[in-house]
Formats: C-alpha cells, sequence, structure tokens
C-alpha cells in the first residue's frame, strides 16, 4: 500500500519558489543558447508546412528542407538590400543635415542665451564637456558593441543550421514527446502539440501583416507630408513597433528629427500628430483584429510578460513573451490542476457579480 507524504502549504510554497528562482536562473545563464534554439523552433514550426508540400510533390526531405531554407534566406536578403538601397541614399545626405543640425543648434543656443542671461561660452564649453563625457563612455560600450555584433552573426548563422536540424528530426522529436506520457494522455498530448503548432503559425502571421500595414501607413503619411526618405523611415517605425511598449516612442523620433532639419517645426507636429493617429489605428484595430485575435492573452498578462521577458532575455525576450506565454496557457488549459491559472492568463471576461443588499431603499 503506497504513502503519499502531506506537505504543509509553506513547504509547498517554499518548493515552489526555489522551483522557480532555479528555472529563472537556468534560462538568463543559459539565454545564449536557450534564445536561439526556441527562435529556431518558432520559425521551423512555421516552415513545416512548406516543407511538407514540397515532400508531397515527390521532393527529398532534406533537399525540400534545404530549399525552404534557401528561400528563406533568400526573401530576408532581398528585403534587406531594397532597405539599403534607401539607408544608401540616406547616408549620402547625412552632412547636409549635420550642417543643419549645427545652424540649428546655433540658433537655439542664442535663444536660450538671450532667454536666460547665459553667456554664449559658457553654454559652448558645457556642451563640449558633455560630449567629451559621452565620448569617454561610449568606448567601452563600443568594445561591448564589437562582442555582441560578433556573437549576433554566430547566432545567425547557426539558427539555419538549428532550423534544418529540428526540421530533420521532427518525426523524432514528436516521438519522443508522446513517449513521455502514459497512452491515456496521448490524446491530450495530440491536442496541446496542435494547438500549440496553430497559435504559433497565426501569431506570427498576424505580426507579419500589422508589420506591413503600419509600414505601409508610415510611408503614406510621410509621403504625403513631403518628409524625405519617406519610405525608408515608415519600414524603420514598422520594425521598432514590433518591439512592445518601447517601439512606438523610439519610432517617431527619427522623422520627427528629419522633419526638423529639412522642413519646419509644423511638419515635426504634423508627423508627431500622424503617428499618434497610427498608433491609434494600430492599438485599436489592426492588434485586436489581426494580432490579439490569435492569441487569446489578456492585456494585463501580456503587459506583464514582455516587461518580465525583457528583464530576462532582452529585446529577444520582448518578442517571444506572447507566444511563448500562449503557448503555457495551452498546456495549462489542458492539465486539470493548472486550469485556473490558464483561465488567468486568457481574455474570457466572468459576467460581473450582482451584489444584493439586505436593505432595500424606500421610496
Amino acid at each position: 500500500m503506497q504513502k503519499f507524504i502531506q506537505f504543509p502549504f509553506y513547504a509547498k510554497a517554499s518548493l515552489i519558489v526555489l522551483g522557480m528562482f532555479g528555472l529563472l536562473s537556468m534560462l538568463y545563464l543559459g539565454q545564449h543558447i536557450i534564445v536561439p534554439v526556441i527562435y529556431s523552433v518558432i520559425i521551423a514550426i512555421v516552415l513545416s508546412p512548406v516543407v511538407d508540400l514540397f515532400c508531397k510533390k515527390g521532393m527529398n526531405r532534406v533537399i525540400a528542407i534545404a530549399l525552404t531554407i534557401l528561400l528563406v534566406i533568400f526573401i530576408t536578403f532581398t528585403v534587406i538590400a531594397c532597405i539599403s538601397m534607401q539607408a544608401r541614399m540616406f547616408g549620402d545626405s547625412f552632412p547636409k543635415l549635420i550642417d543643419k543640425f549645427n545652424s540649428m543648434l546655433d540658433g537655439g543656443i542664442a535663444w536660450v542665451s538671450a532667454r536666460f542671461n547665459v553667456s554664449v561660452p559658457e553654454i559652448n564649453t558645457w556642451i563640449a564637456d558633455t560630449k567629451a563625457e559621452l565620448l569617454s563612455g561610449s568606448r567601452s560600450a563600443i568594445g561591448q558593441t564589437l562582442i555582441n555584433t560578433g556573437s549576433v552573426l554566430v547566432v545567425l548563422v547557426l539558427i539555419p543550421v538549428y532550423i534544418f536540424m529540428i526540421l530533420y528530426y521532427q518525426p523524432l522529436l514528436i516521438e519522443f514527446i508522446h513517449k513521455l506520457f502514459t497512452a491515456g494522455n496521448q490524446n491530450e498530448v495530440a491536442e496541446v502539440l496542435t494547438a500549440t503548432k496553430r497559435i504559433i503559425r497565426s501569431y506570427l502571421v498576424g505580426l507579419l501583416l500589422e508589420f506591413v500595414i503600419v509600414a505601409a501607413l508610415n510611408s503614406a503619411s510621410l509621403l504625403i507630408l513631403g518628409i524625405q526618405y519617406a519610405i525608408l523611415l515608415g519600414i524603420i517605425g514598422a520594425i521598432l513597433n514590433v518591439i512592445p511598449l518601447i517601439g512606438g516612442f523610439v519610432g517617431v523620433a527619427l522623422p520627427m528629427i528629419i522633419a526638423l532639419a529639412t522642413k519646419s517645426t509644423t511638419s515635426c507636429l504634423l508627423v508627431l500628430a500622424s503617428y499618434v493617429l497610427i498608433q491609434f489605428i494600430d492599438n485599436h484595430y489592426i492588434i485586436p483584429k489581426v494580432v490579439a485575435s490569435k492569441v487569446k492573452i489578456n492585456a494585463l498578462i501580456s503587459v506583464i510578460v514582455v516587461l518580465a521577458g525583457g528583464a530576462l532575455w532582452g529585446i529577444p525576450g520582448m518578442f517571444l513573451s506572447i507566444p511563448l506565454t500562449a503557448v503555457v496557457k495551452v498546456v495549462f488549459d489542458h492539465i486539470k490542476p493548472l486550469k485556473p491559472w490558464g483561465f488567468l492568463l486568457g481574455d474570457t471576461m466572468p459576467a460581473l457579480l450582482l451584489i444584493k443588499f439586505p436593505f432595500k431603499s424606500k421610496k
């Protein structure tokens, strides 16, 4: 006869806290290995239908996987080349922008000197000291950036290899997951795997549609306002907009600066107004209808997991936080003791409870 040990509540809570601390420590320390693998798994799930389509046409699986990855790399480099052409044009006129900024800076210094009764040499001295501090502090940052760039290049080389291996060993990995559970739970395992693949594919498709729509709206608004490099600035704004919370604020700064340097203050304010309108459309119509409809996570949990992902893994963690939370919700919904937590993560709002007061109001 088996005897089960009953732990008191404080012991269970302590074990849960220690387990969470250990898991988060492992995720943080192993982020350079874990994050590329997670990205590779997500991309492999998205590319799996294309590989299956090629295999149904009679193509060898190895050749089908290689061809699919090469097509993705070709499309990616084509988009990067188009953006680089716009960036090259922007770089050619960069000295002119610097001259305009310097003239605007001189005008601002003269205004501050006349307004606050501060001499121009003192302001120039303060600007020179601040610039020297920034340059001295940026030397170490430049070295760290070079190191990070090298690690990013290594990851970019490894991700296609990971994707190829995951797609090739996909049947083995799926069978391994099934063997981890008993025969009575196989239906639940199959449902979780199917729901996970569906959520990841639909979320990435929705994210891509949001990027295209926002890039088109940004570029169209800048073209109407007559801002230079409208297409490049619109695409950069759409890329930054994918980053939750902070991307929209950073994305509007660059076109405002360009408008201020090349046009006028009125154009700068019009750019700000157009981007605010686009953000309103994105937050209230595009995201709820295109992206959020694919991933059923409520707004409170979304903000929390985005901040937690950024604290744990930086910007890559912010990108991964929403789809990983959606996968966790699917798992919770299929495990009976964890279903309340799955309900907490979802966006199903229960009806408000009607409070009955013991005393009736007198007419």
